[in-house]
């Protein structure tokens, strides 16, 4: 399981830095798998699957953020504006997911991944950058963000970068500040699962609903990979990047629409 762990990393690191996403979305279904194949895990799969995405994201986003960083490329006042609503959502998304059904609530989002992605590969280009709108709407934005991302283990970089590219934020930006954006959303989701999963009889090595040796092999081999995700997105152009991330999240929501 150490083996698969770590190229479960290796993948999502490289995924976070180069997309700003966190990771989330590969994360999730492969520790699903993992985890179903164990009777001792089984029966809490994917709620352990998003518990343990997002505090992967801890480790995750931190070293995509002090590579993006690097680049000037996060736009700080933004994600400063967004975090409030980013972290409240996180609460509301795991008390949610602590009493819905996991499975079927990841079918619904594949559904908007994929209209995400298709977005982002037809729709046009704006013409110079749409206003965004003042710190309610932005708050709200943030608490919707925030749920979603929670509610299935992702950084909210599938949400917070298309937001951000409709309103004409350049590719590379938006990338770079949804993976900002991510850690907020790994904070106040993590201890919320911790939190919620203590009163059930989980197995051996799970902290709440964290899956502790999950989280480590793959937080290591994340955290390396991550500056080489961001290596490579500031060496492409806008629309290529726009492209990519269009054509992941196509390929994500239809995963998540036929299930593990």
């Amino acid at each position: 399981m150490l083996i698969e762990l770590l190229v479960i990393g290796l993948f999502a690191g490289y995924l976070a830095g180069f997309l700003g996403i966190g990771g989330g979305f590969v994360v999730v279904p492969a520790l699903t798998w993992l985890f179903l194949r164990d009777p001792a895990t089984a029966p809490f799969a994917i709620h352990m699957a998003v518990a343990t995405s997002l505090a992967t994201m801890l480790i995750t986003s931190l070293s995509s953020i002090a590579a993006h960083h690097r680049k000037k490329a996060i736009r700080w006042p933004l994600v400063k504006s967004l975090a409030g609503g980013l972290m409240a959502g996180a609460v509301l998304g795991a008390l949610l997911a602590d009493f819905l059904a996991g499975d079927a609530l990841i079918r619904v989002f594949g559904l908007f991944a994929i209209l995400a992605g298709m977005q982002l590969i037809l729709g046009r280009k704006p013409e110079g950058e749409k206003p965004l709108p003042g710190q309610p709407g932005v708050s709200f934005v943030g608490l919707v963000i925030g749920a979603i991302s929670s509610l299935i283990g992702i950084g909210g970089g599938a949400l917070t970068g298309p937001w951000q590219l409709w309103h004409g934020v350049r590719a590379q930006n938006a990338v770079a500040t949804s993976a900002a954006c991510g850690y907020p959303i790994a904070i106040a989701g993590s201890f919320s699962f911790v939190v919620l999963g203590l009163g059930s009889e989980l197995p051996q090595g799970a902290l709440g609903y964290i899956h502790l040796p999950a989280f480590a092999g793959i937080a290591v081999s994340s955290a390396l990979a991550a500056p080489l995700g961001a290596a490579t997105v500031h060496r492409l152009a806008p629309a290529l990047v726009r492209r990519v991330f269009g054509g992941f999240l196509l390929l994500v929501g239809l995963r998540m629409l036929v299930g593990f």
